[in-house]
């Protein structure tokens, strides 16, 4: 005998089909641009400047509009590699400016993750009469906006002597406070109980920050670890101020997009599309731990 729904169940039913349609388009207007990029990269130049000509070359003719001059396609009349291989084989510049964004990135993930496990240590654990002044110091500096500390951080560069080189951009990423921050609230949430424990077996400080504190921390680690490099991974206003003149050889490829002129419309597409890939694949392998991490998993929900 079947079950008669009730008024009340068919519309939670309908709340909920509604919600998961809502959500479906939303999903699709975020992807449509990555979408658009990777289909029209496989575009001839030609097709590109008969779909988007209007965009990239300009209106100057009064009364023409762009939005009835355009033509987004998700098909390619023909699939064409000719991008990719003029990106990848014909022009080394753009592999040498992904290569200067590996060799700033790179370094500021790994150090900048290492110095926020011992800062946020010692904030969790050692009640100091600064601690909180301190503390309270980071978090001013994460409320901040870049663009703010950037004429601070080029005066100590140039004082340093360092200004035009990597270095005046991985330091200071590598002492941002946003990993500090979020690691000492993760850090403060590992129960008093289990330190007392290890302690009872004989673990001093360091041994408990590496054989404790470090693996119950690794979804949270992993999930910082992404965002920074994601953060950094697009930067562009550190290079365009720091590396001035001849050091504009050590721009990453972020800077270099927006260098490309209206005729090489089809190799921006290419190395968009290349540029993604690193950073989509480290999603879809971390996303787990990214979950984790701001949910704060692993028995430690508050």
């Amino acid at each position: 005998m079947k079950k008669k729904l009730t008024p009340r169940a068919v519309g939670i039913a309908g709340a909920r089909l509604a919600a998961t349609a809502f959500l479906i388009g939303v999903s699709l207007v975020f992807l449509m641009p990555v979408v658009l990029t990777i289909t029209n990269s496989l575009m001839s130049q030609s097709e590109i400047a008969s779909n988007y000509g209007k965009i990239f070359t300009g209106v100057t003719t009064p009364g023409t509009y762009v939005s009835s001059s355009v033509n987004l396609k998700l098909i390619p009349d023909t699939v064409s590699f000719s991008q990719y291989s003029a990106v990848l084989f014909r022009s080394p510049d753009y592999l040498m400016k992904y290569w200067n964004s590996v060799i700033l990135v790179v370094p500021i993930v790994v150090f900048q993750t290492a110095v926020a496990l011992v800062a946020s240590y010692g904030f969790a654990r050692f009640d100091t009469k600064f601690r909180t002044a301190v503390f309270f110091g980071y978090i001013i500096l994460m409320l901040m906006p870049y663009q703010v500390t950037l004429v601070p951080n080029f005066l100590v560069s140039d004082w340093l002597g360092i200004l035009d080189t990597r270095r005046a951009i991985i330091l200071p990423g590598i002492f941002s406070p946003f990993a500090v921050f979020i690691l000492t609230k993760f850090m403060r949430r590992i129960p008093s109980s289990v330190v007392e424990a290890a302690k009872l077996d004989g673990a001093n400080e360091w041994q408990i920050f590496t054989r404790v504190c470090v693996p119950m921390s690794k979804s949270i680690v992993a999930s910082v670890a992404l965002l920074i490099y994601i953060d950094y991974w697009n930067m562009v206003e550190q290079p365009l101020v720091l590396l001035r003149g001849d050091a504009q050889s050590l721009h990453p490829l972020s800077v270099f997009l927006s260098k490309i002129n209206a005729g090489d419309a089809g190799l921006a597409f290419a190395v968009a599309t290349i540029y993604m890939v690193v950073p989509l694949l480290l999603f879809l392998y971390s996303e787990e731990y990214l979950v984790e991490g701001v949910s704060y998993s692993g028995g430690l929900k508050g």
